[in-house]
């Protein structure tokens, strides 16, 4: 599978990375699923000290021991489970962070961590001590890298200007085109990779629309988007690109085919759903026609909060 440069790094992540949010909890089923992810050609595998209280780091820890000088590993921080369980809080303090990836090296097996991220973010943080604790952290060899995960243009401006990030993390797909106006613009100048979470909007943008389209999304929509007009994007689209291709490959092509972006990162809970999106990332590019058909029958949607101003 072919691998992306990331930032202004010497690291390469393969263009599509595996999101183990979505790992089934069964340890047997999960490692499973990450072990076809490798044999498929997928190499960067990002995770969180948030999911499942830190189970689902030492599960992908486990999985990727044997090959892990083969793999990049990421994972998250700055988000505290509270002791009762029951929910978490924000708190990305200086100490937090230096604490928090002594226990994410432990629960991964690991030594390094290829890319720490932030997981958020807002001016009233810290900032310059974050960056600090990124920074020493890499001095001290436990991380090779730092990046963020963020959909906020004006958080992601402070750390693009401020710090050495090598990536952001952010939501992006056909309906969800935000990032396009102020986001992809700020990184592509500061030449800093983008990670798209997101690209098939859970499951809305598969050929299994009906089935993933929920009461609340009927209700609320997507986005932007009311759900009568959901609809009808998506199936202008299926009429465009049936039946040479699935609504996967157009969706996972789409987000692909944007310079800024390292890779498309999607989760599968299970094997066939792991194939399909390999199978749609080795299908071939969408044409300039293509990817403009796409933009014609889709909003160019801005975020309207947490603007760069």
């Amino acid at each position: 599978m072919e691998k992306r440069k990331l930032g202004n790094t010497d690291l390469f992540v393969s263009k599509l990375g595996f999101g183990c949010m979505s790992l089934p909890t069964d340890e047997k089923k999960a490692k499973e699923i990450i072990a076809c992810a490798i044999d498929s050609g997928i190499q960067f595998f990002d995770t969180a000290d948030l999911y499942d209280y830190g189970a689902n780091e030492k599960i992908v820890g486990e999985a990727l021991k044997p090959v892990r000088d083969r793999v990049v590993i990421a994972t998250k921080v700055g988000n505290r489970w509270k002791e009762e369980k029951d929910g978490w809080y924000w708190g990305p303090s200086k100490t937090y962070i230096k604490d928090a990836v002594k226990y994410s090296l432990k629960r991964l097996g690991t030594d390094y961590i290829d890319l720490y991220q932030l997981h958020g973010g807002t001016l009233d943080d810290p900032i310059d001590d974050i960056i600090e604790a990124f920074e020493q952290l890499k001095e001290e060899g436990l991380i090779r890298h730092y990046g963020i995960s963020s959909i906020r243009p004006n958080v992601i401006e402070q750390y693009a200007k401020k710090s050495n990030i090598a990536s952001v993390m952010m939501q992006y797909n056909i309906l969800d085109r935000r990032p396009e106006e102020q986001a992809i613009p700020l990184l592509q100048e500061k030449g800093i990779s983008m990670l798209a979470r997101g690209p098939l909007a859970k499951g809305l943008l598969t050929d299994r629309f009906d089935e993933k389209t929920s009461e609340t999304v009927q209700q609320n929509g997507y986005i932007n988007y009311r759900y009568p007009e959901l609809r009808d994007v998506y199936h202008r689209l299926k009429e465009t690109f049936e039946p040479n291709r699935t609504m996967t490959q157009v969706s996972l092509q789409f987000v692909l085919a944007n310079p800024t972006v390292a890779a498309a990162v999607v989760g599968a809970s299970s094997i066939g759903q792991l194939l399909e999106n390999v199978n749609a990332v080795h299908s071939n590019p969408l044409s300039e026609h293509e990817l403009e058909t796409i933009k014609k029958f889709t909003k160019r949607n801005r975020y309207e909060n947490h603007r760069i101003r």
